[in-house]
């Protein structure tokens, strides 16, 4: 969907997929990111540390009435039209890989899907910045998501916009349907989906 994600890749590898020469956080491996955690992402101003999970103080839906729940995920079927995204901007989070859970609850088995040649992918993502208590700025950011490819359909049923480097410039700078057209489950046989031994925790 994603639930969780990892990424492990050395800082200067990362900045390097994005084509990146502006200063690079020390951040370490990481391998279970949660909703609420800071995140690395791409965005109009560069690699930032955002929080992943937009909270839409002042965003309302489709009725006029407030959004309550914090957006972690949006639909890429309707992130360019509800009202609940105005004024968002995108923005692209590298990855390693996520993790899915199959199964009844506390009998759940995790599934670790990464690139089938390794390496860096980003998640399409929206971004805005939140004025917090105390006029302190904190950027947030959103994964967009579309149906399953056919790597993924046997764990879940949605899966991340999952981009190449070289489709990042047009996510980020390009027109509505330049980024759209981006929206697409990721091709078949460009994902492995494997068991992810020594992840022993019941899912997101």
């Amino acid at each position: 969907m994603p639930g969780r994600f990892y990424l492990d890749s050395p800082m200067v590898d990362i900045a390097a997929w994005f084509g990146w020469a502006g200063p690079v956080p020390n951040d370490p491996p990481r391998f279970n990111v949660a909703p609420g955690q800071q995140v690395l992402a791409f965005g109009p101003d560069g690699l930032l540390p955002m929080r992943w999970g937009m909270i839409p103080v002042g965003r309302v839906n489709a009725r006029g009435r407030p959004v309550m729940d914090t957006i972690v995920n949006a639909r890429s079927e309707t992130v360019f039209d509800k009202t609940a995204y105005l004024g968002v901007r995108r923005a692209v989070v590298p990855v390693n890989g996520w993790y899915e859970w199959t199964g009844a609850v506390r009998r759940k088995s995790a599934w670790r899907i990464r690139p089938t040649d390794g390496g860096i992918m980003g998640f399409a993502a929206i971004t805005d910045t939140w004025m917090a208590p105390g006029g302190r700025l904190l950027h947030q950011v959103a994964m967009v998501t579309c149906g399953p490819s056919a790597d993924v359909v046997a764990v879940h049923d949605r899966m991340a916009v999952v981009l190449r480097t070289d489709q990042v410039p047009v996510w980020l700078h390009g027109n509505h349907d330049a980024a759209a057209a981006l929206m697409q489950p990721y091709p078949a046989g460009m994902l492995t989906v494997e068991p992810a031994l020594g992840v022993d925790w019941d899912g997101p």
